[in-house]
């Protein structure tokens, strides 16, 4: 914490010296030269368009500058998320923000080119968000929302949202990646002009990482994608097909005292053979026109084939003395959906209005098993489902600018689902339908002096898993129960954004969201459950300054408080909530020939029990990126991750395993996943 303060205050004293600069416009470029990112700020300005004072947009400037070790740490561009990891490279990431701890993507819906990533009734975990099938170098910018007070967001947008936009064209570009953790990338892709205006662009990557461990992750990830584009966002259309595959050893959280005991090393584990395979194929279509001057529709359609298989040893010798805990999940699935929405833009006695009606659906054909393996050999089949999953949602949002100072935004949203469940095992049928209606509205005052004042309130929701969970009684018996298959989430939030000193942009958010039902994380199951009522209060603070036109100081601080709402006061912490994200940096471009980022992030201490008896100190870490354009289509780039060299755990969970010789009840304790050791990647970009 030390270095940190030291950190933020050289930042801070950096901004207050340098004083105020405008930035200077970029010099004209070259015909035989590449275009010339220039900062002009790492996120859009959004005064005067935002619903919230903690929503917003992150251009492609930053992503591209961004030093992420993985491809989904790019989204900790949004403030107060943070991404980490707790088993392997190719499996999906944690995600943590607003004192949330969102396991691999609850509560966090994500879109990519319209589609949905969040998968329903996982086999590893609900909402579950896998973004290893992206390339950096084709993201357009992401637009995120943060609360369910957005009406045309359903399913696990609750706690937050992002949109990641694809780019329509890219100059030809070869890409050569290396690393010190056994990490090599290859990039290829660029975009040719076809007739009548149409854009064809194409892409693949093939990355490969052992990372520290002394079991190397081995991963091997292949990537493709071909897009069709013709016009702009409000008209025109694309067409985008990706293709991913992936594999991979994975060294999960391992007990802490098994490395105290020397039975493995820190980034050892005590089983080798787990790891996984993922492969996604998908299709998608967007399609914009404006009927009439009034009038604005888009259309969106996609499918996706997706296969996964998990192999996983969280508990150890607990179940299985003899061959082991290690079990398979495996989840393979068909998705199609789309959705439609049509703004109306109208004027009644001088006040601006836009009506905007939508609708959106879903359906999901799955087959998820869940197998007990050893050395990933199945041993026997635990559960073997064949699920269908259907939603149906339609929306309606008015937006008025009744004064100059005054705006609303009004919405309502409803939500259908029905479940159809076939359990091959046991064999059971069941199913389920349930709706939810969602109000949700803010109110927006200003601008004074560039600066808005905003106050939000709403109602949103998760899925639950829709096959029935097996609980077993003191008595040995087993019953299915199926848990509520919709929960509901109210939340407020008040806020405010201000640009009152030139280059200068501040946001603050205070906010309380309740849940019906908390999705905790479940070792022994490797899976989310469903569990008690919450409640978390906060407080977001946010700041981006541009002293120089080559220079963005940023800096984002979320406080939470988190609790259970149900049991005694000493039962009621929250598992693995975090109490403080923090995130500070600078951001450098056209110095010359130099850019490059300097980047810090903080997960706070948090409780690992209810009663908050054992408690982890969360993690710190500093990366660095530093670019250099050798010639004007040639740049060479590093990127140090973990600068400081930090030991801290990257994920840490209390829960009870047991290693060979302990008592046959497992012993509880601290399981850890730490964080990589530094490391460094150099990367030979080139343009034709």
């Amino acid at each position: 914490m030390r270095r940190t303060s030291i950190m933020l205050a050289a930042i801070s004293a950096l901004a207050l010296a340098t004083g105020t600069v405008r930035a200077a416009e970029p010099a004209a470029a070259s015909p035989d030269a590449p275009p010339q990112i220039v900062v002009t700020a790492s996120t859009q300005d959004v005064l005067g368009t935002a619903t919230t004072s903690s929503e917003g947009a992150i251009t492609r400037q930053e992503i591209q500058r961004r030093p992420a070790y993985r491809v989904g740490q790019y989204l900790e561009a949004i403030p107060g998320l943070s991404v980490t990891s707790h088993s392997g490279e190719g499996k999906a990431n944690q995600y943590l923000l607003r004192g949330f701890n969102l396991d691999h993507g609850t509560d966090f819906a994500t879109f990519v080119d319209g589609m949905p990533v969040n998968q329903r009734t996982h086999a590893h975990g609900q909402g579950y968000t896998d973004l290893n099938f992206l390339m950096p170098e084709l993201f357009g910018g992401i637009a995120f929302t943060k609360g369910p007070y957005f009406a045309a967001a359903g399913d696990f947008a609750a706690v937050g949202s992002a949109r990641l936009s694809l780019v329509d064209s890219l100059p030809p570009t070869l890409s050569l990646s290396a690393g010190t953790v056994g990490d090599r990338r290859v990039f290829a892709g660029g975009s040719v002009a076809l007739r009548g205006g149409t854009t064809l662009l194409g892409a693949g990557e093939y990355f490969h990482l052992d990372g520290p461990w002394d079991n190397p992750d081995n991963l091997r990830r292949f990537n493709g994608v071909v897009r069709l584009s013709h016009g702009t966002v409000e008209e025109g259309w694309s067409a985008t097909a990706m293709a991913y595959s992936g594999r991979w050893n994975a060294t999960t959280d391992q007990p802490l005292r098994a490395v105290e005991q020397g039975l493995i090393g820190r980034f050892g584990s005590l089983d080798p053979s787990d790891g996984g395979i993922s492969q996604r194929m998908s299709l998608s279509l967007r399609y914009a026109r404006p009927l009439s001057s009034a009038d604005q529709l888009t259309a969106e359609i996609y499918g996706v084939r997706q296969h996964l298989t998990l192999w996983s040893n969280f508990t150890h010798y607990l179940d299985d003395p003899v061959n082991g805990d290690q079990h398979a999940q495996n989840d393979r699935r068909w998705i199609a959906g789309g959705s439609l929405a049509l703004a109306h833009r109208f004027a009644t006695v001088g006040i601006d209005q836009t009506l905007t009606l939508g609708i959106d659906g879903r359906f999901d054909a799955i087959r998820v098993d869940l197998a007990h393996t050893r050395r990933r050999a199945v041993l026997s089949t635990d559960r073997d489902d064949q699920v269908e999953e259907a939603s149906l949602g339609a929306y309606a949002e008015h937006k008025a600018q009744w004064l100059s100072w005054l705006r609303t935004v009004l919405g309502l949203r409803v939500d259908s689902f029905h479940v159809a469940d076939h359990d091959l095992v046991r064999p059971e049928r069941g199913h389920e339908h349930a709706a939810l209606w969602q109000p949700k509205g803010s109110i927006i005052l200003g601008p004074w002096a560039r600066t808005e004042f905003y106050v939000s309130a709403g109602r949103g929701f998760h899925s639950n898993d829709g096959r029935a969970g097996l609980v077993t009684a003191d008595d040995g018996s087993t019953t299915l129960v199926r848990p509520p298959l919709l929960v509901g989430a109210t939340s407020m939030e008040a806020g405010l954004r201000s640009n009152l000193m030139r280059q200068l942009t501040l946001a603050a958010t205070v906010f309380q969201i309740d849940f019906a039902s908390e999705l905790t994380y479940s070792a022994d199951a490797g899976q989310t459950e469903a569990g008690r009522p919450s409640r978390r209060r906060g407080l977001e603070l946010s700041a981006q300054y541009r002293p120089l036109p080559w220079l963005e100081l940023n800096s984002n601080l979320a406080f939470s408080h988190a609790r259970y709402r149900d049991g005694a006061p000493a039962t009621r912490f929250i598992e693995d909530a975090p109490g403080f994200i923090g995130a500070a940096g600078m951001l450098v471009d056209n110095l010359g020939p130099w850019s490059g980022a300097l980047t810090w992030r903080r997960l706070g201490p948090h409780p690992l029990t209810e009663d908050n008896s054992q408690r982890s100190p969360g993690y710190g870490e500093i990366n660095l990126s530093a670019g250099y354009q050798l010639t004007p289509r040639v740049n060479l780039r590093a990127d140090i991750y973990n600068l400081l060299g930090s030991r801290d755990d990257a994920a840490d969970y209390y829960y009870v395993s047991r290693l060979p010789g302990e008592p046959a009840a497992g012993v509880a304790g601290i399981n850890a996943h730490p964080l990589e050791p530094r490391s460094l990647r150099v990367t030979l970009s080139a343009t034709l």
